[in-house]
């Protein structure tokens, strides 16, 4: 069993860099589930326009409401995690990326994957291994392939932040995060969290042998399957089934249109800064030839510039925590469409065992009533009884054979509509509790975001009020 080391317990700063703990614990992954989902301490809810020195009672009880509610909130989120907590058997975090060099000049990126376990499927209660992105995308084919009526978590883009560069510090930082996501809804799933694949990647020291095995046969008939239920209309479709597809379908259309008018909007505000950083630079040099208005000009430089850190932070926050959840329920979207097919190509398999059943119980009435004197099997010297019999006999098999064969299909049908239904419902929590942190955390980051702004122009003005009374004030001296 691998050790963790003092050594390698670091955690990634807000800039990138590596912060080394002054206490650490007993290991990363201790570390990691003191912490909350996003390894970040709760950030306060604050009202736009607080001030300290204001006391307007409407504000100070909006404030308050809003607090109290946050607070239930979080308690009742802090209940049902402890609860998991009690019963939960596996834990998994992804951290420390590191950077190698492969052949012909190429590199690649690492990630350190650490697990803790009770159950008595794991020959050790502890494992420390490190895996690359295409390892993360071999798990995540395996569990398609051997789990097909489940929801599969998303993997993140390959190429998901094009603005920054692959190996620098906020890209490793977004990748990490997305990853140690993908693996903790594995974890946490009742299904998946036992599957064979799973445990391997958490604990083989090397995939390499096990990525040399092709997919399965039963996977190769399922992608036939899927290619007829594509020309088969379904006949017995729960309406339930249909409307999972449209709301996924808008779903995802809806999300599609905050990405890209999100990417629109990030790529207008680097213009924005740009323009800033070229605006700045003309007030400090003006002030060197306007003496009488030096402190005024320089005043307006810094206000630019405060103004420019302030978009390009708010910038970057959007494109590390807004956008990557966005993406994921994108892919999430496309995930379950993927599993809504294959549900669908289920139930075809099921409506055509039963056609066939039909078609053969009507051949049979067919032959009971049927005159078989004048059949091929008369010039054989058989008696017509013994033909029918004989037809019977072969059609009774048959139909036995088919109807089993319905049997196992709608009990295969059954259990897609329960992994499905299943899966959702864990889906909707998930997504409840992602978009309330993504919705809260936009909203605080543009309160931030126009705090800082306001508060640097406040300044100018303050500024400017204070030039305005010293020059009265002057004026008035020279009058007397």
């Amino acid at each position: 069993m691998a050790e963790v080391k003092e050594g390698d317990m670091k955690t990634m700063g807000d800039s990138g860099e590596d912060l080394t703990l002054a206490n650490p614990p007993q290991d990363p992954l201790t570390r990691a589930l003191n912490l909350n989902d996003d390894g970040f301490e709760e950030a306060d809810l604050r009202s736009p326009g607080a001030d300290s020195n204001v006391s307007n009672a409407s504000n100070a009880s909006q404030t308050a409401l809003a607090g109290s509610i946050k607070l239930e909130e979080q308690e009742e989120e802090i209940e049902e995690e402890d609860q998991d907590m009690e019963t939960r058997d596996l834990f998994v975090i992804v951290d420390d990326p590191e950077k190698h060099s492969g052949t012909m000049g190429t590199a690649y990126v690492t990630y350190r994957v650490l697990t803790k376990t009770t159950r008595s499927s794991f020959d050790n209660p502890e494992y420390v291994v490190r895996r690359r992105y295409q390892d993360f995308l071999w798990l995540r084919n395996k569990l398609e392939e051997t789990q097909p009526t489940h929801l599969i978590p998303p993997l993140p883009e390959k190429h998901s932040l094009r603005r920054y560069d692959h190996f620098s510090p906020e890209f490793l930082k977004t990748r990490q995060k997305a990853l140690n996501k993908f693996l903790m809804r594995i974890a946490d799933h009742p299904i998946l969290s036992f599957n064979s694949a799973f445990q391997i990647f958490l604990t083989a020291k090397e995939l390499t042998a096990h990525k040399k095995q092709g997919p399965s046969v039963l996977s190769r008939m399922g992608d036939s399957m899927r290619n007829v239920a594509a020309t088969y209309m379904l006949k017995g479709r729960s309406p339930e089934y249909t409307m999972m597809g449209e709301y996924i379908q808008t779903f995802g259309d809806k999300l599609g249109t905050i990405n890209r008018v999100s990417e629109r909007l990030i790529k207008e505000s680097h213009d924005y800064i740009t323009e800033l950083g070229e605006y700045s630079p003309v007030f400090s040099l003006w002030s060197n030839s306007e003496v009488e208005l030096a402190e005024t000009m320089n005043c307006m430089a810094d206000c630019i510039e405060t103004c420019q850190k302030a978009v390009q932070e708010l910038s970057d926050e959007q494109e590390q925590l807004f956008l990557p959840t966005v993406r994921e329920y994108l892919l999430y979207a496309d995930s379950i469409k993927s599993v809504l097919k294959k549900r669908d190509s289920i139930q075809v398999e099921y409506e055509l065992a039963q056609e066939d059943s039909f078609k053969k119980k009507n051949e049979r009435e067919q032959v009971k009533i049927s005159d078989p004197s004048y059949s091929l099997g008369s010039l054989t010297g058989k008696t017509p009884d013994e033909i029918k019999e004989q037809k019977m006999a072969k059609l009774e098999k048959m139909i036995d054979e088919v109807d089993k064969q319905c049997t196992i299909l709608q009990d295969k049908t059954d259990c897609a509509n329960a992994d499905l239904k299943a899966d959702l419902d864990r889906w909707h929590k998930n997504k409840r509790k992602d978009f309330k942190d993504l919705y809260m955390g936009l909203a605080d980051r543009q309160i931030n975001y126009y705090e800082k702004t306001l508060s640097a122009w406040e300044n100018v003005i303050q500024h400017l009020q204070k030039e305005n009374a010293d020059s009265c004030a002057k004026n008035e001296e020279n009058k007397e």
